[in-house]
């Protein structure tokens, strides 16, 4: 029995915490449809799917993504009398305990009950997890290793659109081999699967973790690496004055931060981009090689044209994880304001972390719930994804069910989707939930067509009905 309003808005403590969705059923046949889009592209690049739980050792995880991502990680606490006794301990240290809030909570404690009383946390991305898996079994692996993994990730994000704290990657890594290839191919599967999906206007934006070395090393400060490419990463999000006054504030002076403006608007044709990089980049060994293989994966690329996607060099470009030392990509819409839908780079030793050293490894991560955002505002779904049931059976009772039940089961063996009414409702209310689930064809099964075989066919968009037997309307849906 459905509730009204008034009785929904009484009932209290019901809802799901900020940043988690419910999904719908019209709205899984939409993430099914990217989901199994991208699915379908790593299997012809000859992927194999891998899955890993979504708690981790805390460890494996933290110190991984740089200080800003490790903020974001969702810890998971221990329960029972440790933690009991942790919070006596706080009490000991605090008579006003009970008074403590986010803004006066001493940042040691919480790191000390943290540090002390969490064992695990919630998978920040597929990258780390995968390294782990690679490393415990890599006695069991055929290198080079090429797997995908479409799961969900946590972080701890302030909510907002586009942005999520529960949401889902599709990863696709090759790992064990630096060839420059594996580049190309993923750059390849990034413009083969938003096209597959519709998307006409799109930019993938390479750069490589080597020339933003570079560029450190050009200014003299090679140890503020971190901080150049954490603050000229926020470019497009926050603005260039805000990017400086970062830069400011991690100790760069105005002579170092003019020394990088210039590269702020360095936008436009590749060759004159490498070009006028090269100049800028002539005293640094790192940034020159950098430069040297964004040219040998643009020269390869030539060789396979993109379908739909614009490819750029964004030399602000520098995704904020640290694990990536080589080329980086980025994708983003040019007909909806989202940020990046996917992303990607290349890891040199992200196993050495776990003790296998010298795997090199690349990979790329479609963000779907990003994608489904754009692919709704820009209405790419096809509009037969909200069909659960393709035939639907009116029951008229008991006898004529008896007569039904067979037929639906050739229906279902003949690939059909189908479904016969639970009981035999009146018509009107048979007929609105066959409206109401969008299901095209409606077949009815009275004495008269039990004694004839020809049963009454309902097409429900156009209202035509007609008289056929069953193996007729088989042919008929099976087209």
């Amino acid at each position: 029995m459905k509730l009204n309003e008034k009785e929904v808005r009484k009932m209290k403590n019901i809802g799901i915490p900020k940043g988690m969705r419910d999904f719908s059923p019209s709205v899984m046949a939409r993430r099914n449809y990217i989901f199994n889009t991208i699915r379908k592209s790593f299997e012809l690049h000859g992927f194999e799917q891998i899955e890993t739980p979504a708690m981790e050792n805390r460890e494996t995880l933290t110190g991984k993504y740089g200080e800003e991502g490790d903020r974001l990680i969702f810890n998971v606490m221990q329960r029972g009398d440790k933690l009991i006794d942790e919070i006596l301990w706080l009490k000991e240290l605090d008579t006003d305990t009970d008074k403590l809030t986010k803004e006066n909570f001493n940042p040691a404690v919480k790191s000390s009950i943290i540090e002390n009383f969490s064992d695990g946390a919630l998978r920040y991305d597929l990258t780390v997890p995968f390294a782990r898996y690679v490393v415990q079994h890599q006695n069991e692996i055929t290198f080079p290793f090429r797997r995908f993994q479409i799961q969900p990730v946590w972080r701890a994000d302030r909510p907002q659109k586009g942005r999520y704290r529960e949401f889902y990657q599709c990863d696709a890594d090759i790992i064990g081999t630096d060839s420059l290839l594996n580049e190309v191919e993923l750059i390849k599967i990034f413009d083969e699967v938003l096209s597959e999906l519709g998307m006409q206007d799109f930019t993938i934006k390479l750069n490589n973790r080597k020339v933003l070395s570079g560029i450190a090393e050009v200014i003299g400060r090679p140890e503020k690496i971190v901080d150049i490419t954490v603050a000229i990463d926020k470019l497009e999000k926050i603005g260039q004055a805000k990017v400086e006054e970062e830069l400011s504030e991690k100790g760069l002076t105005e002579i170092e931060i003019n020394k990088i403006k210039p590269l702020f608007q360095l936008k436009g044709d590749s060759k004159l981009v490498i070009s006028i990089l090269k100049e800028y980049l002539e005293g640094s060994k790192v940034g020159q090689e950098g430069l040297v293989e964004v040219e040998e994966i643009l020269q390869t690329l030539q060789a396979i044209p993109l379908q739909k996607a614009k490819l750029e060099i964004d030399v602000t470009l520098a995704r904020g994880l640290d694990y990536y030392t080589g080329a980086i990509f980025e994708v983003v819409s040019n007909e909806v304001k989202m940020g990046s839908i996917c992303g990607g780079g290349r890891y040199a030793d992200l196993t050495g972390i776990f003790g296998l050293k010298d795997m090199s490894g690349v990979g790329i991560s479609f963000g779907a719930d990003r994608i489904y955002d754009v692919m709704e505002e820009l209405g790419l779904f096809p509009e037969s994804l909200s069909q659960s049931t393709q035939l639907f059976f009116v029951n008229f009772g008991a006898k004529e069910q008896a007569y039904v039940l067979p037929l639906l089961q050739q229906a279902r063996e003949a690939g059909i989707s189908a479904e016969l009414y639970p009981e035999a409702a009146k018509m009107k209310k048979q007929m609105k939930y066959a409206n109401q689930k969008n299901i095209p064809y409606v077949v009815m099964v009275g004495e008269s067509e039990m004694q004839s075989g020809e049963l009454t066919f309902k097409k429900m968009q156009s209202g035509e009905q007609e008289k056929l037997s069953f193996a007729e309307i088989l042919k008929q849906l099976k087209g």
